[in-house]
């Protein structure tokens, strides 16, 4: 069977998570052998967090889980493309729809922020 090669990344692989409905691209993140295998095994989107440097279930605070649709391996078996559905709305920890909600803007040194926000961090990340 096909796998990534996780040796080549030393042990993480970069994984793109897009929204299957929309074709959105929600997040990049990486995962480990550990989390691959989890994400396969359960339909549910299994990242490793390289910050606390554990699996980090995704949603597993939020609530807002990426139900995996299909998976997809780029040419090099060195990259991951996971269509999900995501639940509850937002992919990212700041609320968004997508991580990718700042647009860089053109002649400027400033960006701008596009969508709306679906949630309060504070709200939901109470540490």
């Amino acid at each position: 069977m096909l796998r990534p090669d996780f040796g080549k990344c030393g042990g993480l692989v970069p994984v793109i998570a897009q929204d299957d409905a929309s074709g959105d691209v929600l997040m990049l993140a990486y995962m480990n052998e550990a989390a691959y295998d989890e994400t396969l095994q359960t339909g549910r989107a299994v990242y490793f967090s390289r910050s606390r440097n554990k699996l980090w279930r995704k949603g597993e605070e939020s609530g807002n889980v990426q139900k995996v649709i299909s998976v997809f391996l780029d040419c090099d078996a060195d990259t991951i493309l996971l269509r999900v559905e995501q639940v509850g709305g937002a992919a990212c920890h700041e609320g968004f729809k997508s991580c990718f909600f700042r647009k860089i803007a053109q002649n400027t040194d400033g960006f701008e922020t596009i969508g709306e926000r679906i949630f309060d961090p504070k709200d939901v990340y109470k540490k």
